[in-house]
């Protein structure tokens, strides 16, 4: 039947829309063959062939089942043009959605477009929705490995240390270790035996490397009690010599290079890398420890166990 009313045999074929479409009060024969050519050969929908000739969509439905043309069911469509503006609103939808990271409800309220109407056409689009209610897995919050390898393996931070730094739990950071296959240390409490923060400070002090070196760079001594964020309300400007010379010359770690200028490590490692430093494995204790534990430094040396 399609082949009936194509346009090279259609009686209508090259006719006004408006004259074709001009049906009341047609015979049926008549009415068949200008309702046909418009649903095949022009694409309309039964909708719109009602509006256009002022019959009834579900008679149009009867005319064209009766002519033995295949009416297909309702929403399944025919390839029509694409409407920009339908278009540009997809295309913010699809944004709003997949960089934005709003759920299918906040684009139905900034768009005004019904929510299930949103799921769809994100749907058509090929976007992969994701799962409703909060804490899912597509939202857990992850770390870059690189991060997560400089903070936690390479600088030796804890857990806790480095997800203090990142603004995240400390269980966050274990997991994303974990997905990454980064080495994760066994946990457990503070060792009972070897120095305090406190005790390391006054140790960090009493070096004298390090007394010789943040005298000649004019950084000067802060006490050892209290928290490091009130010991140094704004850190030390520490510049690229000066984190080399605490670095390599006095054999500080990055924490320790925190607890004399408030700078956090991360930004010491940054800067150090920037800076052409060869940095240290990560583990063991670092050459200051060394001294300080042998009793080399100018100062007295731990009472024994970690250092």
């Amino acid at each position: 039947m399609c082949a009936q009313f194509c346009d090279e045999c259609c009686p209508h074929a090259g006719q006004p829309l408006a004259a074709v479409a001009s049906a009341s009060g047609l015979p049926e024969a008549d009415l068949t063959g200008i309702v046909s050519h418009l649903y095949v050969c022009e694409g309309l929908s039964t909708y719109q062939i009602g509006a256009l000739t002022g019959v009834d969509r579900q008679r149009v439905a009867r005319v064209l089942v009766r002519a033995g043309v295949p009416v297909k069911p309702r929403g399944a469509g025919r390839p029509r043009h694409r409407d920009a503006r339908r278009v540009a609103f997809d295309d913010l939808m699809t944004r709003l959605y997949t960089e934005a990271g709003c759920s299918s409800a906040e684009v139905s309220s900034l768009t005004g477009i019904p929510q299930r109407t949103v799921r769809d056409r994100l749907r058509a689009r090929g976007v992969r929705m994701r799962t409703k209610g909060r804490l899912n897995r597509e939202d857990r919050l992850t770390l870059a490995a690189d991060v997560v390898e400089q903070l936690y393996v390479e600088a030796g931070l804890s857990a806790a240390e480095t997800g203090s730094v990142l603004g995240v739990s400390r269980q966050v950071v274990l997991r994303a270790a974990h997905d990454h296959g980064l080495p994760v240390r066994v946990g457990g409490p503070e060792p009972g035996q070897g120095p305090t923060e406190i005790e390391l400070v006054d140790a960090l002090y009493a070096d004298a490397l390090v007394r010789q070196t943040l005298a000649r760079h004019g950084v000067a001594r802060r006490s050892a009690d209290g928290p490091i964020w009130l010991r140094f309300p704004t850190p030390v400007p520490v510049s690229p010599e000066l984190a080399e010379e605490l670095y390599v010359t006095c054999g500080l770690g990055v924490r320790h290079i925190e607890l004399l200028t408030g700078q956090p490590a991360q930004t010491m490692l940054r800067l150090l890398r920037a800076h052409g430093v060869i940095l240290r494995p990560a583990g063991g204790r670092t050459p200051f420890l060394r001294r300080w534990r042998a009793g080399t430094t100018g100062g007295q040396a731990p009472p024994g166990g970690q250092g």
